[in-house]
């Protein structure tokens, strides 16, 4: 394979502004792309093997028959890209070996779908050089099914949907149920703002058993209500419904879920209003509700929405699946230095390892590259 191979691709990292752990309840959520990147050098290959090779990963190349993939892999970083080759495969569509190269900008293990990146450019590459004729939005459904069924961690379409599918200088709200999205305008600059990440260096790991429970809790809220997806439930009805639960647990898992959704929408409201400082207290209540009803947050993602708010930001919550992973901080451009300042001294005060913390930009999606 030349230096190039026979095409370059890049699929985003993404940033969930709003709207957590929705996404597999059939509800709201509104990311947007990072600047951060995996891209992928791709060339096909005519003897039906997958050769995967990372800048960022230990280890040589992993070489796999396309034909002998299934999932319950060996584990590890292949089985993604791995994943959405069986996934597109299993769909019926014609694809065959490849050598692919990565190399990555997006965090792992910070919440900012650095899965979800591997997978959509792989997926990307091969729509391409495959000609296969997919949707973005198909190919986020296929990349999502490589994670459910092929590596097992049981993800929503958010991630895959948000790398594959949002635009420069927008955030992508995204109806998970029927996939409609529409692209909001979220220039933070023009207002005088920024919303900063600040990646707290705590790993997780969405199969690790805790994500499973919270998605099951949900699925057991839903039944009990006797709806499909407690995206059925009306905020307005909220306290009718949870009334009908017995299990505490649950309860919590479903208010979280349903009044998500609601700031999902109240946030949406004051963007196209133009009230961007607005959403501020939106964003904070969201983490409450995380780490509260959900109770997906940790010791270190309540320490910078603390600090941070305390420092003067306007919001701050944990964003991903939780567990660790990043905070966002919505912060006036004239006070983000000191409140990431504060957060970085409370972090050295705490003992703990020093935080990334860096400026969200909404970036382009995933896109051939040369």
């Amino acid at each position: 394979m030349s230096s190039t191979g026979e095409g370059v691709w890049a699929a985003p990292g993404r940033l969930n502004l709003i709207g957590e752990h929705t996404d597999y309840n059939d509800g709201f959520v509104m990311p947007f792309a990072l600047p951060h990147t995996t891209v992928a050098t791709v060339s096909r290959r005519d003897d039906g093997v997958l050769r995967l090779t990372s800048t960022d990963m230990d280890g040589g190349p992993v070489e796999l028959r396309v034909d002998d993939l299934a999932p319950g892999g060996p584990g590890g970083w292949t089985d993604y890209p791995a994943g959405v080759v069986w996934a597109l495969r299993d769909a019926g569509h014609r694809v065959g070996g490849a050598d692919i190269h990565y190399e990555s900008t997006v965090p792992t293990g910070a919440g900012l779908s650095s899965s979800a990146a591997i997978e959509v450019v792989t997926a990307l590459a091969l729509n391409d050089l495959y000609e296969l004729g997919l949707e973005r939005w198909r190919m986020a459904r296929l990349c999502q099914r490589a994670e459910n069924v092929y590596v097992g961690a049981p993800t929503g379409i958010m991630d895959q949907t948000a790398s594959a599918c949002c635009t420069e200088g927008h955030a992508l709200y995204l109806d998970t149920r029927d996939l409609s999205q529409r692209q909001v305008p979220f220039d933070l600059a023009a207002h005088g703002l920024e919303l900063l990440v600040v990646d707290t260096r705590v790993k997780h790991a969405h199969s690790d058993g805790e994500y499973g429970k919270r998605r099951a809790g949900c699925e057991a809220g839903a039944a009990a209500l006797g709806v499909t997806a407690l995206r059925d439930v009306p905020y307005d009805s909220l306290e009718e419904a949870l009334g009908r639960l017995e299990d505490p647990e649950v309860r919590s898992l479903v208010r979280h879920i349903v009044t998500e959704n609601h700031r999902v929408e109240r946030v949406i409201a004051h963007l196209e209003a133009g009230e961007v400082r607005a959403i501020g207290p939106v964003l904070t209540e969201g983490h409450a509700s995380l780490r509260d009803d959900f109770r997906v947050s940790c010791r270190e993602l309540d320490l910078v929405v603390d600090t941070a708010l305390s420092a003067g930001a306007l919001g701050a919550r944990m964003t991903g699946g939780g567990f660790g992973g990043s905070a966002i901080v919505l912060t006036e451009t004239s006070a983000s230095p000191l409140v990431a300042k504060s957060v970085e001294e409370a972090f050295a005060a705490a003992s703990l390892e020093q935080p990334r913390v860096f400026t969200a930009v909404p970036s382009a999606g995933a896109r051939r590259l040369s």
